[in-house]
């Protein structure tokens, strides 16, 4: 019987709403009594930045797409117009159910541990006074009543700043009513903590303090109503590089034109009067479906800050302390550790100052001659860049900066200037691409008077603080085949230097793509002819119909795959005929999982890759990303013993993707199989044991090669 077609649309899931079923199982988190308290709060606190993002840039997207007039369906046959509807109900549904989590559960618990967030009416003498003082001393001078008339036209609201509006009435000369506006202060917390008793902490939010001192601002008006209310606006950066000269001033320009997008959405509080809604509504040029009403504080991602201000350890994760690399007894720096064999860290269990020391200890060796180095995203303060300032004085320094990566475009243009201040070469990679891949080549003349070059190749972003909290992997090799490919690399991004092959590395967008679907494709092969076949992947997110497809295909020959993927997953599993031998799981825990691995059985020389790349088009097509073999058998061995199995043993954290597009707690299917006698396993925490050294390899359990589900396969039409 010939394999059935693998282009339904039946096939596909819905990427936007793959993307919220992925915010939801964040949000399960913050309702998560498992989960310390305050850790819960801040989950709650994740899911509303996400919804930020999503909000700002895939609905602002699939608005774009319908005023231009685009009607071609998706993979998954959906029309942008059908999806936008979709999309909708399944927002505003997530919004109640934030709330909910935030009312009904989350502030009650904060409560029953002294930890109290009160309105202004419920404060005591002491902290009433000490909230008038902080008013007259830090707020009122940042304040900037705006009332609207004709002489004073509706103030530019920046994007996501939390605003005040007003319905004001002139105490004297007129009944007319006019709007005021005025802006929270985004240089002030927002939450601020005042004086309580002993073993409380109490905390007010700043928005209902700015309110409270409106009348002050507002001299001669009466104020009639009052509604806290912020405006999300379309964040995608416009870009024609072909026609720019300067990239870096084409990013800062459409960075600064990204706080003038069109409104997308309005937040606004429940009970806010219906006047002043119709007001910014008409304002802002925006549909009734835009207005979000929110039961609760406008802009759920502040309420971070009440973990980050409570001094109460047992509320929250219990801290630990990453693996340090030790070189052995023989070699007497890191390149010599390096020479002899490969270096595989897993981050945060392994300590990323690894990372930071290779490149250090670059900059302080005058045997390192020059360096390069790719930067995405690095945060305010990154010792990488200052080590690479350091080095330029000395050494031939080249930098590959990502202008374009969202949301960090502000930080990354301060850098480059920066950088090319202090002597280092900086490149902007190549147009219309994006710069994603994470690489370090230094190239050093070593005791024996032999010119090698030494590589790090990563994962995740040279960032020391998303390192603590992101599960990445990190690559230091002396390999000629894997430096010199390196090399080449640089070569393309620097000089778009074309470059017949980049092996053994994958590289996108010259042969990422095809390389990997050939690669599952040998997969299916190998089961064809009744070899060891099997695939165990994990990723952000897999999206590309392509691999989707090829993965398909090696299904329906008989190899076993594993996908974890944390986040979008358009692929559908256990469809019969098509992916039956397909399994999709997600981890949503601690850390965030980060890392991509591609482990491949090949008839029993197994082959493991990590890298940069999603199966995604952006990242196959439209990104500068690198794939890389790990070619030393120990070390393999560990990513598919330590690290794979013990993600596809989870039972505490990973939800399996079902064939109707919902997930399932992994720990409810294993209720309905022998392993329900067993303790909940929770990978992360397993790993974090075995950094320190108190949990062994022995303490995963062993792992269901085909786990019952618990719906019935969905019926999918087959012809």
């Amino acid at each position: 019987m010939p394999p059935l077609s693998t282009d339904k649309p039946a096939y596909f899931l819905n990427r936007e709403l793959s993307w919220l079923k992925f915010n939801q199982r964040v949000l399960e988190e913050a309702d998560d009594e498992s989960n310390p308290l305050l850790e819960r709060v801040k989950f709650l606190s994740i899911t509303a930045s996400n919804l930020d993002e999503f909000v700002e840039v895939r609905l602002a997207g699939v608005l774009q797409r319908i005023e231009d007039g685009y009607t071609a369906p998706g993979p998954d046959g959906m029309p942008p117009e059908q999806e936008l509807e979709l999309v909708i109900k399944e927002t505003k549904d997530f919004v109640d159910a934030q709330y909910s989590s935030w009312n009904d559960r989350l502030r009650p618990a904060l409560a029953e541990n002294g930890i109290r967030i009160l309105e202004l009416s419920e404060l005591d003498t002491n902290a009433a006074d000490f909230l008038d003082e902080y008013c007259e001393r830090e707020v009122d001078p940042l304040l900037t009543p705006i009332t609207i008339d004709p002489a004073h036209p509706f103030p530019r609201v920046v994007n996501k700043a939390l605003c005040l509006a007003f319905l004001l009435r002139r105490r004297r000369r007129s009944s007319a009513v006019y709007m005021g506006v005025i802006t929270v202060p985004r240089s002030l917390p927002r939450i601020l903590r005042v004086p309580s008793g002993e073993g409380t902490h109490d905390y007010v939010f700043l928005a209902d303090l700015v309110a409270a001192h409106a009348a002050k601002m507002y001299r001669g008006y009466e104020i009639i109503s009052a509604a806290a209310f912020r405006v999300t606006r379309n964040s995608n950066l416009y870009l024609q590089e072909e026609e720019s000269r300067n990239l870096l001033e084409s990013v800062r320009t459409e960075l600064h034109n990204r706080r003038k997008g069109d409104a997308v959405r309005l937040e606004i509080a429940a009970d806010a009067a219906p006047e002043i809604v119709e007001r910014l509504r008409g304002n802002f040029g925006l549909e009734e479906w835009q207005v979000f009403r929110t039961q609760g504080p406008v802009n759920l991602s502040r309420v971070s800050s009440i973990s980050e201000q409570t001094q109460r350890p047992d509320l929250k994760f219990k801290p630990f302390v990453p693996r340090e690399l030790h070189l052995t007894a023989k070699s007497r720096d890191i390149f010599e550790e390096i020479r002899k064999h490969d270096i595989l860290l897993h981050h945060p269990f392994d300590s990323f100052n690894a990372v930071l020391g290779f490149i250090e200890t670059g900059v302080k060796d005058p045997n390192v001659i020059s360096m390069r180095q790719t930067l995405y995203r690095t945060g305010e303060d990154s010792p990488i860049v200052q080590a690479l300032i350091e080095a330029a004085s000395t050494k031939e320094v080249t930098v590959v900066v990502e202008l374009k990566a969202r949301f960090d475009e502000a930080s990354n243009i301060r850098w480059a200037r920066t950088l090319e201040d202090a002597g280092v070469q900086v490149f902007h990679g190549l147009v219309g691409l994006k710069t994603h891949c994470k690489l370090t080549l230094l190239v050093r003349r070593d005791p024996d008077n032999v010119v090698r070059r030494y590589a790090h190749l990563g994962t995740g972003n040279y960032n020391y603080v998303t390192s603590r909290f992101y599960t990445d992997l990190s690559l230091l090799t002396a390999n000629e085949e894997v430096t010199e490919a390196v090399q080449e690399v640089f070569n393309f991004l620097t000089a778009y230097a074309d470059h017949p092959h980049y092996d053994p590395l994958l590289v996108s967008p010259v042969d990422c793509a095809e390389r990997t679907i050939a690669l599952i494709q040998r997969e299916a092969e190998h089961a064809r002819a009744r070899r060891p076949a099997r695939i165990v992947a994990k990723m952000n997110a897999l999206l590309d119909k392509g691999i989707i497809q090829a993965l398909y295909r090696a299904s329906q020959a008989g190899v076993d795959i594993d996908l974890i993927v944390r986040g979008m997953c358009a692929l559908r599993p256990g469809v019969r005929g098509i992916s039956d031998r397909i399994r999709v799981r997600s981890i949503v825990g601690r850390l965030l999982e980060h890392s991509r691995i591609y482990l491949f059985g090949n008839g029993g020389d197994e082959q493991a890759y990590l890298g940069s790349a999603d199966w995604m088009p952006r990242n196959l097509y439209e990104r500068v990303e690198v794939v890389f073999p790990v070619f030393d058998p120990l070390l393999r061995q560990r990513i598919r013993q330590e690290i794979l199995e013990s993600y596809l043993a989870d039972t505490a954290k990973a939800r399996i993707l079902q064939p109707d597009g919902e997930y399932v707690r992994a720990g409810a299917i294993a209720r309905g199989t022998r392993r329900s006698a067993a303790p909940p396993f929770n990978a992360q925490e397993f790993l974090i044991g075995l950094a320190e050294g108190n949990q062994s390899l022995e303490a995963i359990p062993p792992v269901s090669a085909r786990p019952r589900r618990l719906r019935e396969r969905q019926k999918v039409e087959q012809a």
